[in-house]
């Protein structure tokens, strides 16, 4: 009886192994997907900007904000994350990545050699970036210095190492990934919408997440602890910036002056020094739509937070 129960409790075993393998396959983005395309890089220069990317991937404490080398630490509830090197250097950076390894990681979480990133990396907004879009960041980046050096590992506890269990969190919380444009706004409204939630990942920062590090998808843009661990973010619905306007906002983006004359400061003055490579026209979108933002009553912050930096 016992050698029976336990063949079934072996096949049975087997089976949930099976199911969970098959769930948590990465994908990928093959090559014959993305079709002809003639790089922009301009328009990379744009979306590199609108990203941030200098913000997480230069190399820390130095002015060179084009040396993409990485290694900035970030903290979290789930351990230390270390942002990787993008630059083109062959070896260490992206240099040897393919177009379709770069838009597979933008837009599905995966990693060259097949394994699930994790979402430390915003490929939960990234993904609502147009493919030709990324191509062109993609190619952009490519014109930047190359860095040698690998940075650290991330430190993360047991079972946090496995990256296979990421495929059940995608499953839960990463959705379709298309940007879908209202024909009812105009133009400009619906650049800053796809900047705002794609490139630009803004939610990624200013929401609250869950026990699972997802975003709370009704507090979204209402503010949270700061995702590198001090700090409190701010909301940036109409419940706290009614009386902002958009060129408020506008201004913010271009010179990090707040209307009261205050300057942001903490990881906002790193976004502030790439939103202000934008052409006007794209922070002005931008400000229409976060002005749009209903207003929303977040989480309260901790006491010692409540004088926050912007």
């Amino acid at each position: 009886m016992l050698r029976k129960l336990a063949i079934a409790i072996a096949i049975l075993a087997g089976i949930f192994a099976g199911i969970f393998w098959i769930l948590t396959i990465p994908k990928i983005v093959s090559r014959s997907e993305l079709g002809p395309h003639t790089a922009d890089l301009e328009n990379g220069r744009i979306l590199f900007h609108a990203g941030g990317c200098a913000s997480c991937h230069a190399i820390p404490k130095q002015e060179d904000k084009s040396r993409l080398g990485g290694g900035l630490a970030l903290p979290s509830a789930f351990g230390t994350f270390y942002a990787p090197n993008i630059s083109p250097d062959p070896t260490d950076g992206i240099g040897a990545w393919t177009e379709a390894q770069f838009v597979t990681a933008l837009k599905e979480g995966t990693s060259p050699s097949g394994e699930h990133l994790y979402p430390a990396f915003p490929y939960t907004s990234y993904r609502q970036v147009a493919v030709d879009d990324l191509r062109d960041l993609f190619a952009y980046l490519k014109t930047l210095p190359a860095v040698a050096g690998r940075t650290p590992d991330h430190q993360l506890p047991f079972p946090l190492g496995f990256r296979r269990g990421l495929g059940i969190w995608k499953l839960l919380f990463l959705d379709g990934g298309k940007f879908r444009p209202d024909p009812q706004k105009s133009p400009a409204f619906e650049r800053g919408a796809y900047l705002v939630n794609g490139a630009g990942h803004c939610a990624e920062c200013h929401s609250p997440r869950n026990v699972l590090g997802a975003v709370i998808a009704g507090l979204r843009f209402t503010g949270g602890p700061n995702p590198a661990g001090r700090g409190w973010v701010p909301n940036i619905t109409q419940q706290e910036l009614k009386d902002w306007s958009e060129p408020d906002i506008a201004n913010l983006l271009e010179t990090g002056e707040t209307p009261e004359g205050d300057r942001v400061g903490s990881s906002m003055a790193e976004v502030v020094r790439s939103t202000t490579q934008l052409p006007a026209q794209d922070r002005a979108a931008i400000a229409a739509y976060v002005k749009s933002l209903p207003p929303v009553e977040g989480l309260k912050p901790p006491r010692k937070h409540e004088h926050h930096e912007h």
